[in-house]
């Protein structure tokens, strides 16, 4: 039989991506990045919010960038874990190394700081706040330099970690604030963010019992298949909680009782879902619970943004 030839570099490379940072993440990015954007150009500006195409893209571009380093950084810090139990995955099969992966997360790098140096026109709130965000990215590839002991505390480790998603929201913002700095209420933004990220990620690891490894640590484990989808369903009710809050900055005269139902919807889906794992916790049901509390995150975004346009209207420049 003949073999078949090595694939080219490019081709292993979208393979490890689509394995591990697939492009359809993109469309949740796009989300999280219009949202942030609008949000900070409807606290520093009055009247209709805009959209200028190419720079607004080429920040998308920027944001996607931030979550591909994000991703790469993972990759190294996980490594030989990922070996142990995930040996047939492009990057430790070796079909690509390590140093492939440095090479294109420097262009990300790179590609950030381009970004925001641009839309500041030189260094200014949105560059500041990148540098911010790079330097907590950068503690979080090092594991703030005390991995084994922080591993060994899966809340307190997961905590550290989900901090930089409202850092790079604020980011978002700042982009498109510019030239202004952002009043203290875009704190709600990241709030939002911290929470239903915080939610998402307590679900991903909340695991079915025949899923359980001892080479892998889960919130199944630390607080118990019936008690994780009660810490999911605080978080997501938290979540809501800062939503209505958003939507009485965002609309004159309170929201529209649409935008409740808009909020409610989701999160109640979700409930539902995270207490039919709570009877019956399998892969099945992990399985839904991510599912469900995908959607509930991604329409806590929608909400906002939606709420937003509704209440100022959109121009193209």
């Amino acid at each position: 039989m003949t073999e078949r030839p090595p694939a080219s570099l490019p081709s292993e490379l979208l393979a490890w991506s689509a394995e591990r940072f697939p492009i359809a993440h993109a469309a949740l990015f796009a989300v999280l990045y219009a949202t942030a954007l609008l949000f900070g150009r409807f606290l520093v500006f009055d009247g209709p919010l805009s959209i200028d195409p190419l720079p607004d893209l080429l920040g998308f571009l920027g944001a996607w960038a931030f979550f591909l380093m994000l991703r790469i950084f993972d990759e190294h810090k996980d490594f030989d874990l990922d070996l142990l139990n995930h040996p047939d995955r492009v990057l430790q099969s070796g079909r690509i190394t390590l140093a492939h992966l440095k090479v294109l997360g420097a262009g990300a790098i790179l590609l950030q700081a381009g970004v925001s140096l641009g839309f500041d026109g030189g260094v200014g709130p949105a560059t500041v706040a990148w540098g911010l965000v790079i330097l907590w990215s950068s503690l979080m590839a090092k594991e703030f330099f005390v991995g084994a002991w922080l591993e060994k505390r899966l809340v307190l480790y997961a905590l550290s970690h989900m901090v930089v998603m409202p850092m790079a929201l604020v980011w978002m913002a700042a982009l498109g604030a510019t030239p202004f700095s952002l009043p203290p209420t875009v704190g709600l933004l990241a709030l939002l963010s911290f929470l239903s990220g915080a939610a998402f990620e307590i679900t991903r690891k909340t695991r079915g019992p025949e899923e359980e490894r001892d080479t892998i640590q889960s919130y199944s484990r630390v607080f118990g298949t019936s008690r994780a989808p009660l810490v999911i369903g605080a978080l997501l009710l938290s979540s809501a909680a800062v939503q209505v809050a958003l939507l009485f900055v965002i609309t004159p005269g309170g929201p529209h009782p649409g935008w409740y139902v808009g909020l409610a919807l989701p999160v109640l889906f979700a409930l539902v879902v995270l207490q039919g794992f709570r009877s019956a916790p399998s892969q099945g049901a992990r399985e839904a619970n991510e599912s469900a509390v995908s959607v509930a995150m991604l329409a806590s975004y929608v909400v906002v943004l939606a709420a937003m346009i509704a209440a100022r209207g959109l121009v193209w420049l």
